[in-house]
């Protein structure tokens, strides 16, 4: 039973009448988590745009090449992934995002000082690296912030960034290139990150403690909150390597690691793909190109941040996953039926654009309930590092697909049933018992 004191209590009221958005923590903690992982996906996402925009033309690069180039992003991403979160968790989190972010932004501005595909190789696969931890990181980061009625949400506009980011990714980045060359893109598009790195030692604070302008009721109401999830989690007994290991082998965690799998290869497949897509059935020039594949992601913003709501309305993560998928599936397999008819095709990509991103912060909600506080981090980046390979798998099948005889229909193919099969798993993991309905403002 949560602790309460007169702190607390006028905690508990100014939370009932302001809301969630309007917390001082959320305040403080949102927007900076919002544009690290804005300025993450648009340095690892603007390869699209670029080979679509004339990179491929330029340096030769066949399908096969092409791919391999925008998939060993993430064959790095998948290697940092678990050593880098348990640094975050352990030590500081605060280190590990900042400098990394600094680290990636000069990684990107590299790319466009490139001229071999090796090289592009060997750049990108750095690039994931550097990034591999800052999501997992993230999230847990958000777990000392927010209680679990407030995760969701947290965890949503953590990842808003990603369509957020792709929707003007798309608009700016085909400008760009239209008006200058793919090369000036990577350039002007990597400088931010490293800026915003520097930033982020000063903003970003382990502890919500360690933020002086927080009010004491609210910090109050939080620890207490926080110390009776920690109470009702399941006992972990032994040394820390022990209580790691124990979390990356358990079933509910290997199982959400191979869902995660199967959904970033239908996702990463659809986001790296999409403009070559919308190029190729509407006709149009690189600029133009850019706008309409901003349109899926636009939608999704809005339902993200609904779905995430009602989650933690009812406490139900795995019904505001599964679902979603699954529509996303039929909608990606319904897009490539509509054949020549590019509007209806374009409306069911926006559908599946949108149900692909909905399930996010919930789903990383149920992820961080797999695990004991203070060490679910481990749980988050081996389900992230998984998602990483099948980001890899479908980047890299997806576009080599397309260039065989299989064509469009092969790659929507393969998305469709990546989809499908993620929403399946989603319901072979129970919801755990803790994720009961918390009373949401």
């Amino acid at each position: 039973m949560t602790a309460t004191s007169p702190a607390t209590d006028t905690a508990r009221a100014k939370a009932a009448h302001s809301g969630f958005w309007r917390s001082a923590r959320a305040r403080h903690m949102m927007p900076v988590a919002f544009v690290t992982y804005s300025l993450a996906y648009l340095d690892k996402s603007n390869y699209a745009i670029a080979s679509a925009g004339g990179m491929a033309d330029d340096l030769r690069l066949s399908a096969g090449a092409d791919s391999l180039i925008a998939a060993s992003f993430f064959l790095g991403y998948f290697f940092f992934q678990i050593p880098g979160t348990i640094y975050a968790e352990q030590r500081s989190a605060r280190r590990l995002v900042a400098w990394s972010t600094v680290a990636w932004g000069l990684l990107a501005v590299t790319q466009g000082l490139l001229s071999s595909p090796a090289q592009l190789i060997a750049v990108r696969f750095a690039l994931g690296v550097v990034e591999g931890a800052v999501l997992p990181s993230m999230v847990m980061l958000l777990g000392r912030w927010f209680t679990r009625g407030e995760r969701g949400r947290a965890n949503t506009f953590l990842i808003l960034g990603n369509p957020i980011t792709v929707m003007w990714l798309s608009a700016l980045s085909g400008w760009l290139v239209s008006v200058s060359d793919w090369r000036v893109m990577f350039i002007a598009e990597g400088v931010p990150s490293v800026l915003w790195g520097l930033c982020c030692l000063w903003l970003i604070k382990d502890r919500p403690e360690q933020a002086h302008r927080l009010p004491e009721d609210e910090l109050a109401l939080l620890r207490a909150d926080l110390a009776a999830e920690q109470a009702a989690a399941p006992p972990v007994s032994g040394a820390l390597r022990d209580q790691y290991r124990t979390v990356l082998r358990s079933g509910p965690v290997l199982t959400m690691a191979a869902q995660y799998f199967f959904w970033s290869f239908g996702m990463y497949g659809f986001v790296f793909w999409l403009p070559a897509i919308i190029k190729k059935g509407s006709g149009e020039g690189i600029g133009a190109t850019g706008l309409l594949t901003a349109i899926p992601y636009a939608c999704a913003a809005g339902v993200m941040l609904l779905n995430s709501r009602l989650s933690d309305r009812s406490g139900r993560r795995r019904a505001a996953v599964w679902p979603w998928l699954g529509c996303g599936g039929l909608a990606l397999l319904a897009s490539y039926a509509a054949g020549s008819h590019f509007p209806v095709a374009l409306a069911l990509l926006v559908v599946a654009g949108l149900c692909l991103y909905a399930p996010y912060g919930p789903y990383f909600a149920l992820v961080s309930t797999l695990a004991p506080p203070g060490i679910a981090g481990a749980a988050v980046a081996l389900v992230n590092s998984f998602g990483a390979l099948g980001s890899f798998a479908g980047t890299y099948l997806v576009g080599w697909v397309r260039g065989t005889q299989l064509g469009d229909a092969g790659a929507f193919g393969l998305m469709a049933v990546c989809a499908l099969l993620a929403a399946g798993l989603t319901l072979a993991v129970p919801e755990p018992t803790a994720s009961r309905p918390v009373p949401v403002p």
